[in-house]
């Protein structure tokens, strides 16, 4: 996940009057500059075909007993009711803004069209952006607002939408973006997650995600259970990552920005607790050695972190350059 940066909304959003913003000079410079128009969009593809309707339809039905993640905590959000993540009905978000911290296939020059969505169905204890995923913080907004923000993102160069900790709301992200899509929205999708996602779900975004980002946190049941409360995070995270790769396959890049693909990210943490080693080698033997991976060195004591002595402290350089060291050894050369 990256780093949440408190950038405060744009006015032109503010006035949610407004039904897009668009500037036509950095417009045209990404699709020049990136080959791009003959690129088209995975979820501008299925919408053309009539097709993405129906799939809003089927996520609209989750809501009334909610299953987006593996807790299938079954509640009624349409009714108000929560479950673990804490998101009702309601679309909440933190932010939007280009973001320059993103890898660098996804920043350009523009910057990366980012969207933090407020609560998160993993709540790890070491949260980096812990206000927004543990306690909420953002503000309400309709679908239509989102679709502006998309819309305002486009409109300022950013070259691509990347939905940051989507997963329990991606019914209402869907509608959204059906919004801006009939506006003009034709800049490829990010969805960068916690890896903790339902195969049902997955599979309705089959067509609609250009770029998946998920965050490769743990080997060991153990340590996931201790860290996010669930001993089925990796078993879980190998499904889904066929998944995902089998839909958009390998990470491709046109002169420097990625398009398309599969994006995985693992954060270091102290003492390997991440069992970095189990993970490269699934990527490497079940995925593909040529699966784009961002070795993350970012990890430092957030949220709850204090309470637990294995991870109250900065990872080490040498921890850093051994898991680098391990990812080559496993097979991976696509390292960010």
């Amino acid at each position: 996940m990256a780093i949440y940066m408190s950038i405060s909304v744009p006015n032109v959003v503010k006035a949610w009057g407004i039904k897009r913003y668009l500037c036509p000079k950095k417009t045209e410079f990404y699709s020049n500059t990136l080959s791009m128009r003959s690129v088209i969009p995975n979820y501008l593809k299925t919408y053309r075909d009539g097709r993405l309707e129906a799939k809003i339809e089927r996520l609209n039905e989750v809501l009334f007993c909610c299953s987006l993640c593996p807790r299938n905590c079954k509640v009624n959000r349409n009714k108000g009711e929560r479950g673990f993540c804490g998101a009702g009905r309601e679309l909440r978000i933190s932010s939007a803004f280009a973001h320059f911290g993103e890898e660098t296939c996804l920043v350009g020059k523009f910057g990366s069209g980012t969207i933090f969505f407020s609560h998160c169905n993993l709540k790890c204890v070491f949260c980096q952006n812990f206000e927004i995923s543990h306690r909420a913080t953002g503000r309400i907004i309709t679908e239509e607002q989102l679709s502006i923000y998309m819309l305002y993102l486009q409109g300022i160069g950013c070259h691509n939408i990347n939905l940051v900790t989507p997963t329990h709301f991606i019914p209402q992200i869907l509608r959204g973006l059906y919004i801006a899509v009939k506006q003009g929205l034709n800049i490829p999708l990010v969805y960068n997650c916690g890896g903790y996602e339902s195969e049902e779900i997955i599979d309705v975004l089959n067509g609609v995600v250009d770029i998946y980002m998920p965050d490769v946190k743990f080997s060991s049941s153990e340590v996931s259970q201790i860290f996010c409360g669930i001993d089925d995070y990796f078993p879980n995270l190998k499904r889904i990552l066929k998944k995902m790769h089998q839909q958009v396959g390998d990470l491709e890049i046109i002169e420097g920005i990625a398009y398309k693909g599969l994006l995985v990210r693992h954060l270091v943490l102290p003492h390997g607790l991440a069992g970095t080693k189990e993970i490269m080698n699934f990527i490497t033997q079940d995925i593909s050695a040529h699966t784009y991976v961002n070795i993350m060195n970012q990890y430092r004591p957030c949220g709850l972190a204090h309470k637990f002595a294995q991870i109250d402290r900065n990872i080490t350089q040498d921890e850093y350059i051994e898991a680098l060291r391990i990812a080559h050894e496993a097979g991976l050369s696509r390292l960010d």
